[in-house]
């Protein structure tokens, strides 16, 4: 009996499942040593019934792996492919390339451009050279639509000076002023995130030096993380923060017992009460002076290196992260720009004659708030800190002070 060589030497035969898009099914049955392609063409032959006349149909097609949902490599064989007996395949036409865009098409779509391209200074000009000028008034403008957050510090600046005054002559005002020392520790201490610190002291960092990483970092983790790697060879990367030293530290400038001993010997010699109010009043300006060193504006490192980089002095970098609340694109305008308002012009106040200023007194709510420490706390801290408004405004004490200004300033305003 006569066998094809072909026959002996064949693999392994597999029938394997075919289907098209259309829904036709059929049996494929296959050696292992076929190649996809001849896989292929043999599924074609079969799908159009023998006849293959275009010689594209071969190449237009693709056949998928249903399992696996991958294409089959048409150089591979149906063993290195894996495929197995019953196995489902996918004949499925492949979709045609897109077509390039005509010339025409793409001129008529640049032209469309050009229409819809909003016009240069020099069109402006060239198409308003013919028309008359007119002189408008821009600072009434400006005026009437002035916002609350460029009015509010000189409102603060105001109030600071009234709020001082108002404690200085209270008889507890030493005491008082201590108090808000010590609350402006505590408020110090709120503010580190909790979730934040744990994740740099999860991280391997202690945690004093986590404290201090994420104040100077606005209480960014990565920035803080960051920081701690840079200065983890540094001798004074454990040194606190202005206004974070141990009670120890922060108490030996109080000369309260001093103070005490003055007054039990002004009781005895009326003639030395002028060195008792000199003493009070050096003590105030010290305590004054602690808590206005505690809010000073601390630049964010990162944009001071930045605008420094670019050419301009550390000094003048500073001023203007100060003037645009540590912003840093606003800083870089306001160094190339006209450099309005200037770092003096923060410490302005109000006029104090003022309609506003005035509306402003008057309020109880804010001559009542006026006589707490906290309010003043809150002031100085806005003055330095805008971005700390929010905190303040939710605060129970100080709130109502700060909602009742922005009401008036909005009546007022509008009037």
């Amino acid at each position: 009996m006569f066998v094809q060589e072909e026959k002996i030497f064949a693999g392994k035969v597999l029938k394997v499942h075919v289907c098209t898009m259309e829904g036709t099914e059929w049996l494929e049955e296959v050696t292992e040593d076929t190649t996809i392609e001849k896989l292929k063409e043999k599924c074609l032959k079969h799908y159009v019934h023998g006849s293959l006349e275009d010689p594209k149909t071969l190449t237009h097609h693709k056949l998928i792996h249903a399992a696996s949902e991958r294409i089959l490599t048409e150089s591979k064989t149906v063993a290195e492919e894996n495929l197995k007996d019953k196995d489902c395949l996918l004949l499925i036409k492949k979709r045609p390339p897109l077509a390039p865009p005509k010339m025409a098409d793409i001129s008529s779509e640049e032209k469309k451009k050009q229409e819809n391209k909003a016009p240069d200074k020099e069109a402006i000009l060239k198409a308003t050279a013919n028309l008359s000028t007119r002189n408008t008034d821009r600072t009434v403008t400006q005026h009437n639509i002035r916002d609350f957050q460029t009015e509010l510090r000189k409102i603060l600046v105001s109030l600071i000076e009234v709020a001082q005054k108002l404690l200085a002559m209270n008889p507890d005002a030493v005491e008082l002023f201590k108090k808000a020392n010590a609350m402006l520790d505590e408020d110090d201490e709120d503010r580190v995130d909790e979730t934040a610190l744990q994740q740099l002291t999860e991280m391997g960092f202690p945690e004093s030096r986590a404290v201090k990483a994420l104040r100077l970092n606005h209480m960014s983790v990565t920035q803080a993380m960051e920081w701690l790697i840079e200065h983890v060879d540094d001798p004074m990367v454990d040194t606190p923060l202005p206004g974070q030293d141990t009670p120890g530290a922060a108490a030996a400038p109080a000369p309260a017992p001093g103070l005490s001993a003055t007054v039990l010997g002004a009781r005895a010699r009326l003639s030395s009460q002028a060195s008792i109010e000199e003493a009070k009043q050096d003590e105030l300006t010290e305590i004054f002076k602690r808590i206005r060193r505690k809010r000073e504006f601390r630049p964010d490192s990162r944009a001071v290196i930045a605008l420094m980089e670019m050419g301009f002095d550390e000094k003048e970098v500073v001023d203007a992260l100060r003037v645009n609340n540590n912003q840093q694109d606003a800083a870089c305008e306001w160094l190339l720009g006209d450099r309005k308002p200037t770092p003096e012009d923060l410490d302005k106040g109000i006029d104090t004659n003022s309609p506003l200023f005035q509306a402003i007194l008057e309020n109880p709510v804010v001559q009542l708030g006026l006589t707490n420490p906290k309010t003043l706390l809150a002031f100085e801290d806005m003055l330095e800190n805008p971005l700390n408004s929010t905190q303040w405004m939710n605060d129970p004490e100080t709130g109502p002070v700060m909602l009742q200004i922005s009401r008036i300033f909005q009546t007022l305003n509008r009037t």
